[in-house]
């Protein structure tokens, strides 16, 4: 059962974006962006060649909706050390995402650039940011990262981008969390909700690692904005994960191999995706 809320309530942003619960999101990883390592010249129009085809890919088989990140940009700068290229190379391939797949599609500017994921979003249309970090402060692989809502939630009311919806990690992976570690993992739900995050997400200790369900649990009960679980979601647990939470955000099981840099496998979406329909009780 949902905890009370500690901020004024507000409508579930799933149902909103989305229309319904139990949603599907899938991830964009796009590859080297233009002042990244490993980055080696390749045009603007052959990254958005692959970020559009892999929107089309998802959307073939049946997600609710997508997620534009900048992952083949490691390592991650900290949010003040992004150029502007990165937001400004992101805006222009969320946008061509967004009117190729006609689904809602949101942000997360790598690492934890909820600024530039904002100037994104609002440049692109986008729906939602997602931001590792929103409440408190963690030692990230990065290096010392601070929750950015104060600054960020000033920001996105001075472009006009109320209705861009944030959701934000609770207790996130690639990190010691909360310095130290004096807050239980409920509190920080109830953190991310008190600086008005949207939706809150379970996720493992690294990319591709699964949330525990205890873990999902203990934020759903913390909390009463929407949760969603946000890495190592496979037809395996998906069922479990969606009797206990509101939606995933899956990506390495969808690839090749369910590695996560190759690109969306239709075969794996449509194993994923009967697992999903299952679990809906649609099939």
């Amino acid at each position: 059962m949902p905890a009370a809320p500690v901020y004024r309530p507000k409508p579930n942003a799933i149902q909103a974006l989305f229309g319904r619960l139990q949603v599907v999101i899938g991830v964009v990883h796009l590859p080297a962006l233009p002042g990244s390592p490993a980055y080696d010249g390749q045009a603007m129009e052959d990254i958005i060649a692959v970020a559009v085809e892999e929107g089309r890919r998802y959307r073939a088989g049946g997600l609710d909706g997508l997620i534009v990140e900048n992952h083949g940009d490691i390592p991650f700068a900290k949010p003040e050390r992004l150029g502007p290229e990165t937001a400004a190379c992101m805006a222009v391939i969320t946008r061509a995402v967004r009117l190729e797949t006609g689904c809602p599609v949101g942000v997360n500017v790598l690492a934890n650039g909820a600024i530039q994921a904002l100037a994104v979003a609002k440049a692109a249309g986008a729906a939602f940011v997602r931001v590792n970090q929103w409440a408190n402060a963690y030692v990230a692989n990065e290096g010392f990262i601070e929750g950015p809502a104060g600054e960020a939630m000033r920001y996105r009311a001075w472009l006009h981008a109320r209705g861009v919806k944030v959701f934000a990690d609770v207790h996130v992976k690639h990190g010691a969390h909360a310095i130290v570690a004096d807050r239980e993992i409920g509190e920080m739900a109830r953190d991310a909700e008190f600086f008005d995050a949207d939706v809150a997400i379970a996720t493992g200790q690294r990319t591709g690692d699964a949330a525990s369900l205890d873990e999902l649990r203990t934020i759903a009960g913390g909390t009463s904005l929407p949760v969603l679980v946000g890495s190592g979601c496979t037809p395996d647990n998906v069922g479990d994960i969606l009797a206990n939470g509101d939606g995933v955000i899956v990506a390495s099981y969808l690839k090749r191999d369910g590695v996560w840099w190759n690109e969306v496998d239709p075969d794996r979406v449509a194993v994923f995706m009967r697992a999903v329909r299952q679990a809906r009780g649609t099939v």
